[in-house]
């Protein structure tokens, strides 16, 4: 007969945690997009103008130009953008709020539609679209019937900041590549650094946003690599050298 040890505690399970990262839409997109402009415009302007036989001082002096410039242009880009979805979902919102005080009967009965399209059933649809209406209608309705959150909300200065500073980060890289290797390796040295980190900053933003890691690698590194190719053919056919 198995013996049963005194005074045993069964163990309190603890609650199940499952991580996600939609907390970084916010900036995730924009630095992606900027580390990978940056890395592309400045490695594709240094390509260019040294496949037309510019010396070593031009060609340093057009990827600062491209790097402070790209950087400039990013952010001011991105803030503008973002800066109109923001305005677009403070309008629904205030449009939304409006609504619930005029007619909040009728909102009650499109926030039970919604829950009663996703499957439940209609008495059930309606008691949690009263008991979240209770609780905060707005955000219920933000939530559900319009798709706005704070995870997913728009936030201009954010992403404009991440794309700038990804930006820089980006393309000082085949920046410096240029700067330090000898001239003549520059053609050659430039693109084999861009390709590199441009597989490299793939990778992390297929692991960073839960992808594959190979596909993201494989996807920039080849426009980055479209991109060189375009702007080196330009340069020899309209170079000084």
């Amino acid at each position: 007969m198995p013996v049963r040890a005194e005074n045993s505690e069964t163990p309190t399970p603890t609650p199940h945690e499952q991580p996600h990262r939609t907390q970084r839409a916010g900036w995730l997109r924009a630095a992606v997009l900027g580390g990978n402009d940056g890395v592309v415009s400045v490695a594709s302007v240094v390509v260019g103008v040294a496949s037309g036989g510019a010396d070593a001082e031009t060609i340093a002096l057009a990827g600062t130009a491209a790097l402070v410039a790209g950087a400039v242009s990013m952010a001011a880009g991105e803030y503008v953008s973002v800066r109109s979805q923001a305005d677009l979902e403070a309008a629904e919102l205030e449009l939304e709020r409006r609504a619930l005080v005029d007619h909040p009967g009728e909102e009650l009965d499109e926030l039970a539609a919604v829950y009663e399209g996703r499957g439940l059933r209609p008495e059930l649809a309606r008691e949690v679209a009263a008991a979240l209406t209770a609780h905060d209608a707005l955000a219920a309705h933000a939530r559900d019937e319009m798709g706005i959150s704070d995870a997913l909300a728009a936030r201009p200065t954010v992403a404009a900041a991440a794309s700038a500073a990804a930006f820089v980060a980006g393309g000082v890289l085949p920046l410096l590549a240029a700067v330090l290797t000898p001239h003549d390796w520059t053609f050659w040295l430039v693109p084999a650094a861009t390709l590199l980190t441009l597989a490299g900053l793939g990778g992390l933003a297929g692991h960073a946003g839960g992808a594959s890691v190979l596909r993201g690698a494989w996807r920039v590194t080849f426009w980055g690599a479209a991109a060189m190719a375009l702007t080196a053919a330009v340069g020899r056919l309209f170079g000084v050298g």
